[in-house]
């Protein structure tokens, strides 16, 4: 690679919200060998929401483990925000997840003895964030999903539609650079599911966070502003 392909390569990984540079993941099970990802690349802009599509067993869950720290790639590199994730260690890696990523997950995972408001500020409890700070941007992103009613209930007490959106505000509570969300509206009837993607829409037009969507739905993906579909571990604009 010459100086100035290098140069531009790394202006794109300072610059970009998410950067995916070739990479392969490969599972071993026993003596077979499976390709999730084969040399994918792409890069997310700040402030982007693009959504990727693909059949199951395509390496889209993958792909996000691998943005989030959570499993390392066979080859190539991960980069958020101009940090390289896939060269961190465990404990660098789940506190740089902790700080610059919000996760929404097409299962809720709430704490079923804590209230929604303790569920959202569980993960500024983790960071060792003071009562004073927790409170006010609990409020805060449970104002943005519109949620502020249902702070004291119980989860067990609410719609699917709201703990859905009350995991959109634990994900914004941390201010985070990227938010990953693998199927969120999955389990959500129509109604419900429009009123998390356009929360979803405002936390990238309002508050200017770049979402990464993992989708098989067509009408959730038409709310990002580009579709990726991946395809055999390698991704194909739509």
């Amino acid at each position: 690679m010459g100086p100035k392909i290098a140069e531009a390569k790394a202006s794109v990984v300072r610059s970009a919200a998410i950067v995916a540079d070739r990479v392969s993941k490969v599972f071993v099970q026993g003596d077979v060998e499976v390709r999730a990802l084969v040399a994918a690349s792409l890069t997310v802009s700040e402030g982007e929401f693009v959504a990727i599509m693909g059949p199951s067993g395509s390496g889209k869950s993958t792909l996000l483990n691998l943005i989030a720290g959570l499993d390392l790639p066979t080859d190539g590199a991960i980069y958020v925000h101009g940090h390289c994730v896939s060269s961190m260690g465990d404990d660098e890696a789940t506190v740089f997840r902790r700080r610059n990523m919000g996760f929404i997950y097409q299962h809720f995972n709430f704490l079923a003895d804590l209230t929604i408001e303790e569920n959202v500020g569980a993960p500024l409890m983790l960071d060792g964030c003071n009562r004073a700070d927790i409170e006010s941007r609990v409020e805060q992103a449970l104002d943005q999903v519109g949620l502020l009613d249902r702070r004291h209930h119980l989860p067990s007490t609410v719609s699917g539609g709201e703990l859905q959106r009350a995991a959109i505000a634990r994900a914004l509570v941390v201010e985070p650079a990227v938010l990953l969300a693998d199927e969120p509206t999955g389990n959500l009837d129509s109604v419900a599911s429009e009123r998390v993607l356009l929360d979803m829409r405002r936390a990238v037009d309002d508050l200017g966070r770049t979402i990464l969507l993992v989708t098989h739905n067509h009408i959730a993906a038409a709310y990002g502003d580009r579709t990726v579909k991946l395809l055999d571990g390698s991704f194909q604009e739509t």
